[in-house]
């Protein structure tokens, strides 16, 4: 127990490091998961020696909570109502992918035995379970990296969600199909013969299996019933899927010794139908994905750190050209499945051309089955494990950039577009009414070009203020948002009635334009965060005045921002001037009665601090006198 607990202590000191390799694998734009893969390599037996097989083989408890958590998240991301449009597609994409990829992975690993020294002195059948397990992990794929790369996009389409739907459901089939290949290969291995009641032990395997998971699944909503902290939450879920796989292991010991057969019972499989029941038929679905959210990080570092410290690279080292080939094989018969399943399903021929990109990916279910083979058939050990985690370490370093390739080539992609900002301050108000009306005139002048629009034709007849102009659209499409705004437009003000208008406008404003204001009023409070995805400044009536009068109570001062006299101005400036860029803040001449509040840059805010710099285009809010504004204003920009 000493040892044990001295070697975690050891490897948490490593794991921080292993998380800072991998922020820095991020920055150089390369998957995290690479980076603790790697750091797991330098720290492991065969390269520094900072953690020993021993020490390794103590932490085998890590690896089952990651895995359990890996599966819960599987599970978890399998929400049926998000699916059911491109239901067609997703299941028939999801069985050529399954069948091509599993049927060339499986003959090419049987032809290619005699070159890999696992294999080389192993029987037909022997090399049979062994290459059915490994087609298995072939076949993986990875939500965690296609979601990211997703949310990194903006991507929004039927090809995107076809993707998105194939890869979560690609997770519940390959769990599935690894526990029938792993009773399979169980069957060789412990001298199981293949006859009627073996088949009959099977089903009775996955049976067990799926009432072990729906009865986990009744467990999870109970804890997270109970009156506890956050904390307390995330512990009982991991205890609980850990249990899972202490039973699992038990089970398997109790029937070798006690039943003339062994019973292997999948705690992936059970911990994947528990995340499902919790997801799709429980009223914790939400509070469930947020815990898991918010330890999948670490969860990750550790199982991924652990796993590329295990590998051993003198078997890496012979096996090479056979990950390479494992690699194109794999491509191979993804190519083949998408474009036979959407065909199949009937998608536009420009998907299925390049739909085999999408699915390059693989990361957390495949690493975990290939430990998960390393320790439920010894025989195998780490030599195959260290194969497969090669090809999916391959695959992950070449998914990303192709996904986000097709993406953006079918035109699903939805980032900000270029903007080009101008001298000219100006901003298009969505909905003409009363609060509308002020804030048009409020904000002319102080110098704004404004324009006011509406899809209500009777709002846009009436007579306007002074140079402030009013326009009558049909729809919200970018043609007509083309009339009223350009790429240098300053700020889009959403105000209509209709949030799913609001919304659109603001989308198009993002992708079509490049607004970089985006202010919206909501009127129904659950569209928020719909609105906060795209950076949008939300004003809720509901909330907004008791804020406003919180913000009075406890920082008077802070709520002069907030407040027009004649004393105090804001203003937001965009640095023009080459000569400023480079100076930092404390070496710019400001009238005393100046401070800088902010500075926003690329997209992000920057708190300042005398020795902050300022960059061209940088974004720099200003409070003062108005007077004093006026001057800084004419200096440093417009």
């Amino acid at each position: 127990m000493l040892t044990t607990l001295l070697h975690l202590t050891g490897f948490v000191v490593l794991a921080l490091s292993a998380r800072q390799i991998g922020d820095l694998f991020s920055r150089i734009r390369l998957p995290q998961i690479t980076g603790y893969l790697f750091a797991g390599i330098l720290i492991g037996p065969f390269a520094l020696r900072l953690l020993s097989v021993e020490a390794i083989g103590n932490l085998r408890f890590i690896d089952e909570v990651a895995l359990s958590v890996i599966a819960f998240t599987a599970g978890s991301e399998f929400y049926l109502a998000e699916m059911r449009s491109r239901m067609r597609s997703i299941t028939w994409v999801t069985a050529g992918l399954v069948g091509a990829t599993f049927t060339l992975g499986s003959i090419s690993l049987i032809l290619l035995a005699d070159y890999i020294p696992l294999l080389q002195d192993m029987p037909t059948a022997g090399r049979v379970a062994v290459a059915i397990l490994g087609a298995t992990i072939l076949v993986t794929r990875s939500p965690s990296s296609a979601v990211a790369i997703i949310a990194e996009l903006r991507a929004k389409g039927p090809f995107t969600k076809t993707v998105l739907g194939v890869t979560v459901v690609m997770d519940v089939v390959v769990i599935v199909l690894f526990g029938l290949c792993a009773s399979l290969a169980g069957a060789q291995f412990t001298d199981r013969g293949f006859n009627l009641s073996f088949v009959l032990l099977i089903i009775s395997e996955l049976a067990l299996s799926l009432g072990a998971g729906l009865l986990i699944g009744e467990i999870i909503p109970w804890a997270l019933r109970r009156g506890m902290p956050r904390w307390a939450k995330t512990v009982a879920i991991l205890g609980i899927g850990y249990l899972v796989f202490l039973g699992s292991d038990e089970i398997r010991h109790l029937s070798a010794e006690r039943l003339p057969f062994t019973l292997l019972l999948e705690p992936l499989l059970i911990c994947m139908i528990a995340s499902f029941r919790v997801a799709n038929y429980s009223s914790f679905r939400i509070e469930f994905a947020d815990i898991l959210h918010d330890i999948g990080p670490p969860i990750f570092v550790a199982f991924f750190t652990l796993t590329g410290a295990s590998m051993e690279l003198d078997v890496l080292a012979k096996v090479w050209p056979i990950t390479l080939v494992l690699v194109l094989v794999r491509l191979t018969g993804i190519a083949i499945g998408s474009f036979t399943g959407g065909t199949i399903a009937g998608d536009p021929i420009r998907f299925n051309r390049v739909a085999w990109m999408g699915y390059i990916t693989q990361a957390g279910i495949g690493l975990g089955l290939a430990k998960e083979v390393a320790v439920e058939f010894p025989q195998l050990g780490t030599d195959f494990a260290t194969i497969f985690i090669s090809v999916i370490v391959i695959n992950q370093f070449l998914g990303p950039p192709f996904f986000k390739f097709v993406i953006k080539h079918l035109g699903e992609s939805h980032l900000r577009a270029e903007s080009n900002p101008d001298e000219i301050r100006d901003a298009l108000i969505l909905g003409i009414e009363g609060q509308s009306m002020t804030l048009a005139r409020q904000l002319q002048g102080e110098g704004w070009q404004v324009i006011l629009a509406d899809t209500d034709n009777d709002f846009t007849t009436e007579s306007s203020p002074e140079g402030i102009q009013r326009h009558h659209i049909s729809a919200i499409t970018t043609e007509s948002l083309s009339k009223l705004i350009t790429n240098s437009t300053d700020a889009l003000v959403a105000m209509l009635p209709d949030d799913s208008e609001n919304l659109h406008a603001c989308e198009l404003a993002y992708a079509e334009f490049g607004v970089p204001r985006l202010i919206v009023r909501v009127n129904d409070p659950t569209w928020t965060g719909r609105f906060r995805e795209l950076g949008a400044l939300v004003v809720d009536p509901a909330s907004a005045m008791v804020n406003l009068l919180d913000r009075f109570v406890r920082a008077p001062y802070a709520a002069l921002l907030l407040q027009r006299d004649q004393l105090h101005d804001t203003v937001e400036v965009t640095i023009t001037d080459p000569d400023l860029a480079g100076l930092s803040l404390r070496d710019l001449r400001l009238p005393d009665d100046v401070l800088v509040l902010s500075i926003y840059r690329r997209q992000h805010w920057v708190i300042p601090h005398g020795y902050t710099v300022l960059r061209h285009n940088d974004n720099i809010t200003l409070m003062g006198s108005s007077e004093s504004l006026e001057e800084v204003t004419l200096r440093f920009g417009y």
